[in-house]
């Protein structure tokens, strides 16, 4: 059940089963936003599972980063201020 990452991967064990987890989570969620009919919450969802497939096969482009102690990419999650 636990996916392995390919050789030269920095994962460790303990993370690899975390984003496993993850993706089975994303792939239940976007069952249900499809069934809701909430399309756009689907296909983001089905994007995120994506990105954690490629996570896990070792696939990812830039696959240089790491998720041991590192945050994911600096997107902004804060207004700009007019709201």
């Amino acid at each position: 059940m636990i996916a392995r990452a390919e050789s030269g991967s920095h994962f460790s064990a303990a993370s690899m089963e975390r984003v496993f987890y993850i993706k089975q989570m994303l792939a239940e969620l976007s069952q249900v936003a499809r069934a809701e009919r909430a399309d756009l919450l689907a296909y983001l969802l089905e994007m995120a599972f994506t990105e954690a497939a490629d996570l896990l096969s070792g696939t990812t482009p830039g696959n240089s980063r790491q998720i041991n102690g590192h945050k994911p990419s600096s997107m902004a999650m804060k207004p700009t201020g007019k709201i």
